[in-house]
C-alpha cells in the first residue's frame, strides 16, 4: 500500500536505457463456506481498517518496511515491500492514505482463516482510487493483515449479496456450480496472458483490457523491444496464494486471486537494458548488462456470473524481484 506505482496492464517492467518503452496451482483452500458466525462485526472491521491506516502511513513516512509484516500478508506484503524500496531509492515519500466511504463485506465462516473485504476510496479528483481490500486472520487471536488490494474499475463489491443481518456468504474456491470454479481462475488468466484467447482454458474469461487486450499489448511491447535489439520472453502462472470469493446478488461470485509473471530480457549489446521504472530499487542500477530476469505479482478481482464468462474488474501489479547480469 505505501508507495504503489499504478499500472493498468501487465506489461514489461524494465525500461530501455535512455527511453521508456512506449508500447509498453494456487491454494484452492480458504475457510469453509457456510452459515457460521461472521468473522467479526462491522465496527471491529472499521477498527481494523483504522489501525492499518495508521500503521501503513507511519511506514510510508519513515520509508521503513520493517512494520509491514505486522500489518500485511503475502502477496500484499511482498508487493508493498518492493514499492517501499522504490520510494527509498528515488527518495520520495508516498502521500498519506485516507480511506473514505468504507463499506465492509464480512462473510459467515465455519473456520479459519477468517477474512473480510472492504470497499473504500482514497484520493480526490483525478487521483481518486477505489480499493477492494481483503484482510485475513490466520487463527484466533492473530492479527488482522491486509492480504490483497486490487483496484476495481467500478463498484464491483456492491454486487455482493448480503443476508438480512448485513453479512456476506463466502464461496468455496472449488465450487463447481459456477461456469469456472474460483480456484481455476488464476490458471485460466495465466493462459490468456501467455497464449491469447485461443489458449486452452482461456475461453472462461471475457475479452477486455485486463485479458485479451493485455496479451495484445504485451506482444506489441515485445516487438518494440526486438526492434531495439532486446529479446523479451514472459511466462505467466498461477501464484501460490489462496483464492477468496464472495457470493453475488445474481448467485455468481466475486473473486480475489493472483497471477505471477516471470520476465526474461536479453540483449547482445551492453547499454540496451537498465534497471529503471517499476524495477527501481530491486537491483543495482547498472547490474543489467546483457540479461535481466524479473518476478512480478498481479492481484486480480473478477466477477464470475452464474452463466457465461468471468469479467476481470480490478488489478494491482508490482515487480517484486529483479536480477541483472
Amino acid at each position: 500500500m505505501p508507495a504503489r506505482i499504478v499500472t493498468s496492464t501487465v506489461l514489461p517492467a524494465v525500461l530501455l536505457a535512455g527511453a521508456a518503452l512506449a508500447a509498453a496451482g494456487c491454494d484452492d483452500n480458504t475457510s469453509s463456506a457456510g452459515v457460521g458466525p461472521p468473522a467479526l462485526t462491522k465496527q471491529q472491521a472499521g477498527q481494523v481498517l483504522a489501525a492499518y491506516t495508521t500503521a501503513v502511513n507511519r511506514a510510508g513516512k519513515r520509508l521503513d518496511g520493517r512494520e509491514l509484516p505486522g500489518i500485511e500478508a503475502d502477496p500484499q506484503l511482498s508487493m508493498d515491500e518492493a514499492a517501499l524500496k522504490l520510494r527509498r531509492t528515488i527518495r520520495q515519500r508516498p502521500p498519506a492514505l485516507k480511506f473514505t466511504h468504507p463499506v465492509f463485506y464480512i462473510p459467515r465462516l465455519r473456520g479459519y482463516p477468517h477474512w473480510f473485504a472492504a470497499d473504500a476510496i482514497t484520493g480526490k479528483g483525478k487521483q481518486t482510487l477505489r480499493h477492494a481490500m481483503l484482510f485475513t486472520q490466520a487463527k484466533a487471536g492473530a492479527p488482522w493483515l491486509l492480504a490483497a488490494d486490487p483496484y476495481p474499475a467500478d463498484a464491483a463489491l456492491s454486487k455482493v449479496a448480503l443476508d438480512p443481518d448485513g453479512y456476506a456468504t463466502p464461496v468455496d474456491a472449488g465450487d463447481k456450480g459456477l461456469p469456472i470454479a474460483p480456484a481455476r481462475l488464476p490458471a485460466a488468466h495465466a493462459a490468456v496472458l501467455s497464449g491469447g484467447t485461443s489458449a486452452p482454458g482461456a475461453s472462461a474469461l471475457a475479452k477486455g483490457p485486463k485479458t485479451s487486450e493485455t496479451y495484445n499489448a504485451l506482444k506489441q511491447g515485445e516487438q518494440a523491444l526486438a526492434n531495439r535489439g532486446v529479446t523479451l520472453s514472459s511466462k505467466f502462472s498461477a501464484a501460490p496464494y489462496a483464492v477468496y470469493a464472495l457470493r453475488t446478488k445474481d448467485r455468481g461470485a466475486l473473486v480475489w486471486y493472483v497471477v505471477k509473471q516471470n520476465e526474461a530480457y536479453s540483449a547482445a549489446k551492453r547499454g540496451r537494458l537498465a534497471v529503471s521504472g517499476d524495477l527501481t530499487g530491486l537491483a543495482p542500477a547498472a547490474s543489467a548488462r546483457t540479461r535481466m530476469d524479473t518476478t512480478v505479482l498481479v492481484q486480480y478481482l473478477a466477477t464470475v456470473p452464474p452463466k457465461g464468462r468471468a469479467t476481470v474488474t480490478g488489478m494491482y501489479r508490482k515487480a517484486i524481484a529483479a536480477h541483472g547480469s
